[in-house]
């Protein structure tokens, strides 16, 4: 694959600069509303100061790259928007809105949705269900919420639930290709590495789930490694502290790859 040349790359820069700028100033987000932003989700308000002024600009960019569309008659406001854009980019604040380029629509219904499934089983017989959905990321999206959680975020953190982080956590982790609990990592032995712990850590919660013990982790988790390593970011980022102390390597895991320490 042929690279930019070089006499080509600071051109670029400053075409991608200009065009940043420019996404700044459209998206441009009041302080009142940014303010009352933080007052809904307290556990923003607590990054520091600079984290909070690079939030704010990954959400001014977020908001300018995607489209949202309300259902059944549901208006998506800026604030509605705001809230979402905001729990969105916190996964990202040190890795870049890159991993959120695969999608541009964000559907958002009142309250959960019914959706019809079916599987077929190993004997080729097909079986149909219904499942209610908080939230629901797919490849290439659109990516739905339903805004009824989203306007709990605050509350449900007690309960290390968060459905915006969730479902963007799935979105992270199929950037590297599907949903399988293992993110987009620099080489074969960062890969080798995060399995490692992700497997014990995932084996160990089962069997605390199978116990009947109370976790701070979403049991939901217990489905699938996928569905584990979506409701661990959850609970890295919303309910920090209790995290750390129920799986202390997979918080260690998730702090070096975000780039944060939230417990700290």
């Amino acid at each position: 694959m042929s690279q930019t040349p070089s006499w080509w790359r600071a051109p670029l820069a400053r075409v991608g600069a200009w065009r940043e700028r420019r996404a700044l100033a459209r998206r441009a987000i009041p302080d009142e509303l940014w303010e009352l932003t933080l007052l809904r989700l307290p556990f923003l308000a607590r990054l520091a100061e600079p984290d909070r002024a690079e939030l704010r600009r990954l959400c001014s960019l977020f908001l300018d790259r995607k489209q949202f569309h309300g259902v059944g008659g549901l208006q998506v406001t800026d604030d509605m928007a705001l809230m979402i854009a905001a729990q969105a980019c916190l996964p990202v604040l040190r890795l870049g809105l890159a991993y959120y380029a695969g999608f541009v629509g964000i559907v958002v219904h009142r309250d959960e949705v019914v959706a019809q499934r079916s599987v077929t089983d190993e004997d080729g017989i097909v079986h149909e269900y219904e499942e209610n959905l908080t939230g629901e990321a797919m490849s290439g999206g659109p990516l739905m919420l339903a805004w009824s959680d989203v306007e709990d975020a605050a509350e449900s953190a007690d309960l290390a639930y968060n459905v915006v982080i969730h479902e963007f956590a799935h979105v992270i982790d199929m950037v590297s290709g599907f949903a399988d609990g293992v993110p987009p990592l620099p080489d074969a032995a960062a890969r080798e590495r995060w399995i490692a712990v992700i497997d014990g850590a995932y084996a160990a919660f089962c069997d605390l789930v199978d116990s009947g013990a109370d976790t701070v982790v979403d049991p939901y988790g217990a489905e699938a490694v996928e569905e584990f390593f979506a409701v661990a970011v959850e609970a890295f980022f919303v309910a920090s502290v209790a995290f750390r102390r129920e799986s202390p390597a997979m918080y260690a895991l998730l702090a070096d790859y975000f780039r944060q320490d939230p417990a700290a």
